[in-house]
């Protein structure tokens, strides 16, 4: 939960910066006062500070403290065009992940180490937790995905879903739902679609892997394929 922990206090931050609560030149709360707001670590603020010194939005300046940069001279990144408000963005987002995460799930299943087939279980009981206790999934969700990245033993597979861990996990809002809601027929077949890439994972059967997980992203699109048909949201 370590790096859901990083993410949650960085994108916090990244929203204050970019809506302008940070003008440029300004001081952020220190690392004390932040690892109080949050109730983490100080490991945990300095990664999630770090993240926003990769993304150009603050710097750090010895002995005063980290400040705001303003956004707008900020250099074009990749994926900066990517708006999950937009069907269109998502359908997008969702053929690309299909394309890395198909093979990922063929990587892991005959690459995993086993700690990191450790992990994948770990994951998979958390979000099993969330959809029995009725409590949010999007978190869980991710970091089932992530730890099958993980056990690629190639790193650019976690680092790619960490890029695009704003638009990963599918948004509730485009079906009509409240901010932060997943959709309505997004948890129904969750956790049998995972347990099955689970399964072959257990079984180092990468050519199951792969069509499993492809099988549960495919559910995905089609979805939102329907959608952007029916004119439920900007395309």
């Amino acid at each position: 939960m370590r790096e859901s922990m990083v993410d949650r206090i960085s994108d916090s931050l990244r929203r204050e910066l970019e809506a302008g609560n940070f003008r440029p030149g300004d001081r952020l709360p220190s690392e004390h006062e932040l690892t109080r707001i949050h109730s983490v670590s100080r490991a945990v603020v300095r990664e999630a500070i770090a993240a926003l010194r990769a993304d150009g939005l603050v710097e750090a300046r010895k002995g005063a403290g980290v400040f705001a940069l303003d956004p707008a001279t900020r250099e074009a990144r990749p994926f900066d065009g990517l708006t999950t408000a937009r069907i269109s963005s998502v359908i997008e987002l969702l053929e690309l992940r299909t394309a890395c995460e198909v093979e990922s799930a063929a990587l892991a299943a005959t690459r995993r180490s086993p700690s990191q087939l450790e992990a994948i279980l770990d994951a998979h009981r958390v979000v099993e937790r969330c959809l029995r206790e009725g409590q949010p999934t999007r978190d869980a969700d991710f970091e089932f995905h992530l730890a099958i990245a993980n056990a690629t033993q190639n790193r650019r597979f976690p680092e790619f879903l960490q890029l695009i861990r704003s638009g990963i996990i599918p948004r509730g809002e485009l079906q009509g739902g409240q901010p932060g809601e997943r959709p309505r027929d997004y948890n129904l077949h969750l956790q049998d679609e995972h347990s099955r890439i689970v399964d072959a994972i257990l079984e180092a059967d990468g050519i199951a892997a792969a069509q499993r997980m492809k099988e549960h992203l495919r559910g995905s699109l089609e979805r939102y394929q329907e959608l952007l048909r029916a004119g439920g949201s900007a395309a």
